[in-house]
């Protein structure tokens, strides 16, 4: 994470030396630091662009769901009989910062079917309401392997 901070810095630095305050030379910028970080540094046993290249692969990981989902649901609405059983869902969490909980809570949340309703004291239950719960084991199966595997994977 912190390297990614050092790359948005190194971003901010070639904007302001280059006197150019546009959003393709903010990009540009941040590419030219990520390749400087790359060159120059490691991070444990995974590289600043393995990290970056396991973002992505996260963030498409997302799009894909949400699209999948999203389809899903409107299937489910436009059919006749609506066989819905919405339930509530408590997700055993592997997850344990803060971050890694808030992120796996917001992708949850703006898959359409689903929404994060609350962590428990201990950090070790999220609570999902769940357009359709017909099989609970499923579901937390597909959380389990999908997101927070895929987040476990980007932050640690």
């Amino acid at each position: 994470m912190t390297m990614l901070l050092f790359n948005l810095v190194l971003a901010l630095m070639w904007v302001v030396v280059s006197g150019s305050f546009t959003l393709l030379n903010l990009l540009f910028g941040f590419l030219l630091g990520g390749a400087a970080l790359y060159l120059i540094r490691e991070e444990g046993n995974m590289s600043y662009a393995g990290r970056a290249r396991l973002g992505f692969s996260l963030f498409l990981l997302f799009l894909l769901e949400l699209l999948k989902s999203a389809w899903r649901v409107a299937v489910m609405v436009l059919s006749p009989n609506m066989n819905l059983k919405p339930g509530i869902l408590a997700f055993p969490l592997r997850v344990k910062s803060d971050a890694e909980i808030t992120l796996l809570a917001n992708m949850i949340t703006l898959t359409p079917g689903t929404l994060s309703i609350d962590v428990s004291e201990d950090r070790s239950t999220l609570y999902i309401h769940a357009f359709d719960c017909s099989d609970p084991d499923a579901a937390k199966a597909d959380i389990r392997d999908g997101f927070e595997a895929r987040i476990l994977q980007v932050f640690r």
